[in-house]
């Protein structure tokens, strides 16, 4: 039995960064990850550059594979449109970092350790159980073969506990929170790829996006230093679980392989190896803390995934980040009322865009997606520069304006305009 003021489940952004800001603030913790590390994570691996601001002494050379500038738009695979994130008269710089998911969380690890974390990996909890003043922490050591070691356990009790074991954790369920959740759905596939083969749009700084292949969702390919992550998802905005729909994953493979053709790759259908992966998504204030304030959830498990493009990494960042400030300032009371002021009306109104924008995709692909602001705007917005409520309403006015005239007779929208 060992003895920590905060423990940590889950060793992504969220965790790692939990950990690592409580340790030092002079905190005992203890971070635990299922998985032995470096471990593998599903993920599109794309982040704003501005997560530097989190990131204290670590360089971006040590995780970031390509520094992307250009999105190339399409729909259904044609009509392309290539947006600049930083147009010509633009004064400040904005990029996106590709990352592969098992370097940069080890990275982060790595600075959780060095902060004086104690790192447990290839740990496994099995249950989370609250006392009057401490969480107990039961859990198992993993084999090397993914197994769980009969007889070989784990166990550790804190003041705190931080839940960043993603959508599918145990925490949110034994704290009882997030009981209604809505899940997307992701899948990729990390394409092997040289570059100077293929369309000749494919370069290092050039990231992909799809939007009528999917229904309800698009298809992305996020370049990397040797490889294309190709993925594609669907968002459904309504409570539940889109997991088991063998009809939603037909659709997903089926929008990468012909990105893929369309990008003129040649490809081994028998030997692709599709992951899978949930997107808890945004779907409204919801209390994130115990009401004693012993455990906090974080990230995924959070649901703090945005419910319009679906990133997550730094909401994630944030979002541990301040469950440690609260653990280490004794205010965690506080914290589902810190996380709202954060995320909320930004994320509500992300919600209310892509309602419409998922059910009237090609409207908005032609007079949205297509104006040639929109990539610079979407990149702002993803690194939280300006936030959804307030370019809800203009957005709106400008799509809505463009279908209007674009339908009404020449003179009449002349007279429109």
């Amino acid at each position: 039995m060992q003895s920590y003021d905060l423990i940590v489940c889950g060793a992504g952004p969220a965790g790692a960064m939990a950990a690592a800001t409580a340790a030092r603030k002079g905190l005992k913790v203890a971070l635990l990850e299922k998985c032995p590390l470096p471990r593998h994570k599903t993920c599109g691996g794309g982040t704003p550059m501005v997560m530097q601001d989190f990131l204290y002494n670590l360089v971006p050379e040590a995780f970031v594979e390509s520094d992307v500038l250009y999105m190339r738009h399409t729909w259904n695979f044609a009509d392309p449109f290539l947006g600049a994130i930083n147009p010509s008269e633009t004064d400040r710089r904005f990029s996106l970092w590709m990352v592969q998911r098992s370097l940069f969380d080890h990275a982060l690890v790595h600075q959780a350790w060095q902060a004086g974390s104690q790192v447990f990996d290839g740990v496994a909890v099995r249950s989370v159980e609250v006392d009057a003043d401490q969480v107990r922490v039961n859990a198992q050591i993993v084999k090397s073969n993914g197994g769980l070691s009969k007889g070989s356990e784990f166990t550790a009790t804190a003041r705190y506990l931080i839940g960043a074991d993603g959508a599918n954790g145990l925490t949110a369920k034994a704290a009882n929170l997030r009981q209604h959740r809505t899940i997307a759905l992701g899948m990729e596939v990390e394409f092997p790829h040289q570059w100077g083969t293929g369309h000749p749009d494919l370069r290092p700084d050039v990231l992909h996006l799809e939007y009528g292949a999917v229904q309800r969702g698009y298809a992305w390919v996020f370049p990397k230093a040797d490889h294309l992550n190709v993925g594609a998802g669907i968002f459904s905005l309504r409570q539940g679980d889109i997991r088991s729909s063998h009809q939603a994953r037909e659709a997903l493979q089926k929008a990468i392989f012909t990105y893929l053709e369309t990008l003129q790759l040649q490809y081994d259908p028998t030997r692709m190896k599709f992951h899978a992966h949930p997107l808890p998504t945004w779907c409204g204030r919801e209390p994130l803390h115990t009401g004693d304030g012993r455990i906090l959830l974080v990230g995924d498990a959070a649901g703090l995934i945005n419910p319009l493009f679906g990133d997550g990494i730094l909401p994630a960042v944030k979002s541990g980040t301040i469950a440690a400030t609260c653990v280490a300032e004794g205010t965690t009371s506080t914290y589902s009322d810190r996380i709202h002021a954060e995320f909320a009306s930004s994320f509500d109104a992300a919600r209310r865009l892509a309602n419409l924008f998922y059910q009237y995709p090609h409207f908005f692909y032609r007079y949205g997606v297509k104006y040639e602001k929109s990539t610079r705007l979407a990149t702002r917005l993803i690194a939280g520069d300006i936030q959804f409520n307030n370019i809800l309403g203009r957005t709106l006015l400008k799509v809505g304006k463009s279908m209007v005239q674009d339908l009404l007779p020449p003179w009449m929208g002349f007279v429109y305009r």
